[in-house]
């Protein structure tokens, strides 16, 4: 390896050092349940589900319709390569 190809990727592992040093350890809550005995996201209920899910189903299906018709219009309107 050449002398310049070394010296090249000193920056980026200096930065990566730098970012690791001053990293710090994000706080969040236990990942084990409560003492209370209920989901802590209801009323005391107990395990349940949160939100609407028919609501999200409907979105994520809405989602794939969009890309699906925006990467056949991309298609439909570029030029092909051998034209």
């Amino acid at each position: 390896m050449s002398r310049r190809r070394l010296t090249g990727s000193a920056g980026p592992a200096a930065a990566a050092l730098v970012w690791l040093a001053v990293a710090v350890t994000t706080l969040a809550a236990s990942p084990s349940p409560g003492t209370d005995g209920g989901d802590p996201r209801s009323s005391g209920q107990g395990p349940g589900l949160v939100g609407d899910p028919a609501f999200a189903l409907v979105v994520v299906l809405l989602i794939g319709l969009i890309s699906v018709l925006a990467t056949l219009a991309y298609i439909r309107l570029t030029a092909r390569r051998n034209a």
